[in-house]
């Protein structure tokens, strides 16, 4: 499928914004996570192209975006006031429909939480809201080994490390979550040169440095997370909520969903079997058909 590109100015950044669909289309914004970027979502987006209007960024730090330097331009505010920028040029008064996978999945979350009236309905993919993830990250063993990795991508010489023999780790990384059949040399080739844009090695591993995330070590007294003594209401998502679930994510586990209906009082998840954290590669049709019934009906 071919998809035509815009700039958009967000003020502080210049998005690259990938577009499928009638201009005129009901609207999709769809974020993707780490370490991937836009063409995360290509085949689902081409799946969509018949009924909506579908975009998704290259969010701030990744590929041809802008890449601001500063850990601090990377906390969430600046990550949603992005989005939100880009929503108003999109769909100005007219609420949309929002995916997000991974990282991507938490921008949705904060964005939906912020502006409740602009999102029609929440899509995410194996992506986790912030208590939930941070409660599984203090009280699920299995959940807090899964993300050590965390610690290893907020370190001083990530950089270093995962540019090492043409990006061998981060390869290694996508691969190492599933069986990534999906990612064939020339998907392989197209992310190589998403990661050698200049700045976007620091860029995408910001997200995880300015993240407030706690991620205790394994056996580490539970330490305190800032976010766990904030009102539960300012979490709450009203708006329809579907979450795909691709079952084999080893990422994310299934301590993630705990007591996600406490937020999400709209909340319908739809488990898919045989999918890994990279559902959206591995099952865009599966992906694409449950979003179109979720927002259609």
């Amino acid at each position: 499928m071919e998809f035509r590109f815009l700039q958009h100015d967000a003020g502080a950044v210049s998005l690259n914004v990938a577009m499928a669909g009638e201009p005129d289309a009901p609207l999709v914004i769809c974020l993707h996570g780490f370490p991937e970027y836009w063409a995360a979502w290509a085949d689902v987006m081409a799946a969509l192209a018949d009924d909506f209007c579908v975009a998704a960024p290259d969010q701030r730090g990744f590929n041809l975006s802008s890449k601001p330097e500063g850990v601090e331009r990377y906390r969430v505010k600046h990550l949603v006031g992005d989005l939100a920028s880009l929503a108003d040029r999109l769909s100005p008064g007219r609420p949309f429909v929002l995916a997000g996978h991974d990282w991507g999945a938490s921008v949705a979350y904060a964005y939906a939480m912020a502006y409740p009236d602009r999102v029609s309905h929440l899509v995410i993919a194996n992506g986790v809201h912030p208590v939930c993830f941070q409660r599984a990250l203090l009280d699920d063993e299995a959940q807090r080994q899964a993300s050590q990795y965390i610690h290893r991508l907020r370190a001083e010489d990530a950089e270093a490390l995962l540019s090492q023999d043409d990006f061998r780790r981060l390869i290694r990384m996508v691969e190492g979550f599933s069986a990534a059949d999906f990612f064939d040399d020339a998907m392989k080739a197209a992310y190589r040169e998403a990661w050698r844009q200049p700045g976007a090695l620091t860029g995408m591993l910001n997200w995880y440095r300015a993240s407030p995330l706690v991620v205790p070590t394994p056996g580490e007294t539970t330490g305190h997370a800032m976010i766990m003594d904030m009102p539960e209401d300012q979490f709450a998502v009203p708006m329809p909520h579907l979450v795909l679930w691709g079952e084999a994510d080893q990422a994310l586990l299934p301590a993630c969903l705990e007591g996600l209906d406490r937020f999400a009082p709209r909340l319908t998840v739809q488990r898919i079997a045989g999918a890994s954290h990279w559902v959206l590669h591995e099952k865009p049709d599966t992906v694409a058909d449950a979003m179109r019934r979720f927002i259609l009906g």
